[in-house]
C-alpha cells in the first residue's frame, strides 16, 4: 500500500471524537434571553442610546388605534405576535438570508431541522433574489424522485407566489404531513417554461454515505451530508478504500447541502498534516479570526489518486472540505461551481420559545478566499445536463475516472 503513508488509526477500533457544536454555518448561543416577554413589557430593556424609538412606539400606537383588519375572517394579531413580527422585520432589514427570527412554531420547525426528523420531500432551499432557490435535493428523497434539481427557482408553492416569501415560510408551505401532496412551479436554467411538479411527502431520512468500487479498482466514496456520525462513517469508508488495495479515490460531493463544521475538519484531517489550516472564521474586524486546523490523522502520502467532484449543489461544509484539499494540493476538483454558502450563524434563544439565527462570521478557505462570494469552482469545468440525467449519463465522473485512471 504505496499511497499509505500510516493507518493503524484507520483500522483500530473505537469511535472518533463526539461533536458538540451545531452543524457548518451554527454555533450554540452563549447568552440566552430566559425571560418571555409578555405583551409589551420591559420596553427599555437594552435599548441602544443612540437609536431613537420613538417612530416605532408611534407607529405601535396607531396600529392599535386605528388598524381594521380588511376582511372579516382575518386572523387577530395580538400584542405578542406584534412584537415577533417587529423582530422579524429588524432582521430582515439587513437583507440576509441566513439571518432570521423564529417565532414559536418555527423555532419548533427549525429544532426538527437541525435533529433530521420530519416529514416533508427532502431539499434544501433559500430565498434568494426573490425566489425561493433550491440547493440541492437529498439523495433518494422524494424532491430527487419528483425531478427537483440544484438551483431550481420555486415561484409558486401550490397556488402560492414566493416572490415575498422568507425561507422559512417557504419551508412551512412545502413540508406536511406524509401521505399528502403539494405543487411546486419551477422555473429552471435552459428550460423555456416553467414547470409544474408534484411532490408526494414522506418521513425524510437523511443519508450520509455509500461507498462502491468502480473500473479499473476506482474506489468511490459518496458522502450526502455531514452529519454528527458522518466521520465514523467516513473513517470506516476509509477503511474498505484501504483494505480494497486501491490508491485510486473519488469523492462524490454533489448535492451535498452541508452539515457539522467539525465532520468537515475531521474529514480533511486524513490527508493533511497537522496544523495546516483547514478554514478561517473572519469576523470582518469585529474580532480576532480563527483558524481552524488539520488533525494531523494524515494518512495518505503524495501517489493517492484522488479527484472530488462538485457541483452547484454542494455547499457549506462540502465547500469547505474540497476547498481545502484542493488548496493544499491534495485533491483535484471536477464537476460545477460550488453554492456560495460560506456564512457562520449562531443560534440564540430569544425566550423559551422563540430563537434568532444570526450571521456571525465568513467562511475563507485557507487561502483566504471567501466561500460565500465565488464559491469553489472546480480544476475541469464539466456540466451535467437534464438530457445527461434522464439518458442515466454521467459526464463529471467520466471525467473523473479519465483523470485518475492515467
Amino acid at each position: 500500500m504505496e499511497f499509505l503513508r500510516k493507518y493503524a488509526a484507520l483500522l483500530g477500533a473505537g469511535l472518533l471524537i463526539a461533536f458538540f457544536s451545531f452543524s457548518v454555518g451554527f454555533n450554540a448561543g452563549e447568552d440566552a434571553v430566559s425571560t418571555a416577554i409578555v405583551g409589551v413589557e420591559h420596553q427599555q430593556e437594552g435599548e441602544p442610546n443612540n437609536v431613537d424609538f420613538a417612530p416605532f412606539w408611534k407607529a405601535w400606537n396607531l396600529i392599535n388605534e386605528k388598524y381594521i383588519p380588511a376582511s372579516t375572517t382575518a386572523k387577530k394579531i395580538n400584542d405578542q405576535e406584534k412584537v415577533y413580527g417587529a423582530i422579524q422585520g429588524l432582521a430582515g432589514s439587513l437583507k440576509d438570508p441566513y439571518t432570521v427570527f423564529f417565532p414559536p412554531v418555527e423555532s419548533k420547525l427549525f429544532e426538527s431541522d437541525i435533529t433530521g426528523n420530519f416529514e416533508g420531500v427532502g431539499m434544501e432551499v433559500l430565498s434568494q433574489d426573490g425566489a425561493i432557490t433550491v440547493i440541492a435535493p437529498l439523495k433518494n428523497s422524494p424532491a430527487a424522485r419528483a425531478g427537483i434539481m440544484a438551483s431550481d427557482r420555486i415561484i409558486k408553492i401550490n397556488d402560492k407566489d414566493t416572490s415575498s416569501l422568507t425561507t422559512e415560510e417557504a419551508v412551512q408551505l412545502i413540508r406536511g404531513p406524509r401521505g399528502t401532496t403539494v405543487n411546486l412551479t419551477v422555473v429552471r436554467k435552459g428550460v423555456k417554461e416553467p414547470l409544474s411538479i408534484n411532490i408526494n411527502r414522506e418521513v425524510i431520512d437523511i443519508p450520509t454515505i455509500n461507498t462502491q468500487v468502480l473500473q479499473n479498482g476506482i474506489f468511490k466514496i459518496d458522502l450526502y451530508s455531514f452529519s454528527a456520525n458522518s466521520t465514523n462513517l467516513f473513517r470506516g469508508a476509509l477503511r474498505e478504500f484501504v483494505l480494497s488495495g486501491s490508491d485510486k479515490l473519488i469523492i462524490d460531493l454533489r448535492g451535498n447541502p452541508g452539515g457539522y463544521l467539525e465532520a468537515a475538519i475531521d474529514m480533511a484531517s486524513w490527508f493533511l498534516p497537522g496544523s495546516k489550516v483547514v478554514v478561517r472564521e473572519d469576523f470582518a474586524g469585529a474580532k480576532v479570526e480563527k483558524v481552524y486546523r488539520s488533525r494531523g490523522y494524515d494518512i495518505f502520502n503524495d501517489d493517492l489518486k484522488f479527484v472530488i467532484l462538485i457541483d452547484k449543489g454542494a455547499a457549506s461544509a462540502s465547500e469547505i472540505l474540497a476547498g481545502t484539499l484542493r488548496e493544499h494540493d491534495r485533491a483535484i476538483l471536477v464537476g460545477e461551481t460550488t453554492f456560495g454558502k460560506g456564512s457562520v450563524q449562531e443560534l440564540v434563544p430569544i425566550t423559551s420559545d422563540t430563537s434568532l439565527k444570526v450571521t456571525v462570521a465568513r467562511w475563507l478557505t485557507p487561502n483566504g478566499v471567501s466561500i460565500s462570494e465565488k464559491g469553489i469552482e472546480p480544476d475541469f469545468k464539466v456540466e451535467r445536463t437534464i438530457e445527461d440525467r434522464n439518458a442515466g449519463r454521467d459526464p463529471q465522473l467520466d471525467k473523473a475516472i479519465e483523470i485518475i485512471s492515467k
